[in-house]
């Protein structure tokens, strides 16, 4: 009786041990990304258990009551939208066309150098030294006082540093044969950046631009300094509720109060304010991560 016949192209012991550790690393790996996503779920339900007594449509369109102890958080949700609105309007633009002149003009030499090291270290500051920034250049030296658009400049200053390295991320992805073609047949650097270059790395510019509304929103110290109040009377669900030249109650800033400054507040009441701005980050940054598979789907390169 004949053997069995061996298989020709069968598992050898190396090739075995390969997969075994595959398979380890796998595990390892799976074991490190749940680490680090239990505990933001485990946070994000606990917020949500502890602020479903307080937690609906009324609390957000309402205002603060008796002494910010009952009511809603329209007036800090509304402040929080016009810091951040503001702000981005400022910095988006200054900050794209900054990278844009560092990817696409400027040359290598210690001007450009020392601009490249600054934009590094700004991303880096503290915010509480932004907002001491903020509170001496807006504040004091430009005299526009305790307002929004001190708050908003400040937050501006703030996020400019992470949006021009985005955007230099983005600008750089653009491949340089793309730019030599447009070369060849005889346009310009400019129309060239704003034909093709801008255009292919569109999804990454305003990724990076929506991503810093959730630092904006959620940032307590600038506005703090700048231009953001313990509590100022509006109207229920008023969408104008503030001048520029005024200061305005903000979301973080209501919550830190709520939460240590004010006695008799209902337990919940906390727990739903934290939840409303997490849902705000949330929002927006799933509203970026769409735009970004959107954008990157339509590209043919």
């Amino acid at each position: 009786m004949n053997a069995s016949p061996v298989p020709r192209f069968g598992e050898t012991p190396s090739v075995r041990r390969r997969l075994r550790r595959e398979n380890l690393a796998r595990w390892v790996f799976g074991a490190m990304a749940a680490a680090m996503v239990l505990p933001l779920v485990l946070i994000v339900g606990y917020l949500v258990v502890r602020a479903a007594p307080a937690l609906s449509l009324e609390f957000v369109l309402d205002v603060p009551k008796r002494g910010m102890t009952e009511g809603g958080i329209w007036p800090a949700l509304i402040g929080t939208v016009y810091l951040v609105f503001l702000s981005l309007l400022v910095s988006a633009p200054i900050g794209i066309l900054a990278a844009v002149y560092l990817n696409e003009y400027a040359r290598e030499n210690w001007f450009n150098r020392v601009i490249n090291l600054a934009v590094i270290n700004l991303a880096g500051v503290p915010s509480i030294v932004h907002a001491l920034f903020g509170l001496g250049a807006f504040v004091y030296a430009a005299q526009f006082g305790y307002s929004i658009i001190s708050a908003a400049l400040t937050l501006a200053i703030m996020t400019l540093p992470v949006i021009i390295a985005s955007t230099r991320e983005a600008l750089a992805s653009v491949p340089r044969s793309f730019r030599e073609a447009c070369w060849n047949v005889g346009a310009t650097r400019w129309q060239t950046i704003r034909s093709v270059v801008l255009p292919n790395s569109i999804s990454g510019i305003l990724t990076g631009v929506i991503l810093q509304v959730s630092r904006a929103a959620g940032e307590t110290a600038p506005v703090m300094f700048t231009g953001v109040v313990f509590f100022k009377a509006v109207q229920r669900g008023d969408l104008l509720p503030y001048y520029l030249n005024e200061q305005c109650m903000a979301l973080s800033m209501h919550l830190y109060t709520i939460s240590t400054q004010v006695p008799g507040v209902k337990e919940a009441i906390p727990f739903a304010t934290a939840v409303v701005l997490l849902t705000l980050v949330i929002a927006v940054n799933a509203a970026a991560i769409a735009l970004r598979v959107y954008l990157r789907s339509r590209k043919k390169w």
